[in-house]
């Protein structure tokens, strides 16, 4: 891992489960770093287990199904899945106006 994706990790790992994913992002932006760094950053799964971007997503989903009443674990793992499958296929874009 490069010094500035180390920085970048170590960021996700002080602000994990109290940021959403656009707060996150906002705190990466003000690290100074060029976008392209800090959206490969999100971008990267080194371990299979789902990129940041997808952990992040699994910890809002897990938090927003729990105050509704549901207790399930949603991990990195299951969004990758419903990424891959085409289910979220707009969830890592702008939305149209």
């Amino acid at each position: 891992m490069c010094a500035d994706c180390q920085r970048l990790h170590e960021l996700y790992t002080r602000q994990r489960g109290q940021l959403g994913l656009l707060q996150f992002l906002d705190v990466c932006i003000e690290t100074g770093l060029p976008r392209e760094k800090i959206e490969a950053f999100m971008n990267a799964d080194p371990y299979g287990s789902g990129s940041v971007k997808d952990q992040i997503t699994a910890d809002m989903s897990t938090e927003l199904l729990g105050a509704m009443g549901i207790r399930v674990q949603q991990t990195a793992q299951d969004v990758k899945r419903l990424r891959q499958q085409g289910t979220w296929q707009g969830m890592d874009e702008k939305p149209e106006e």
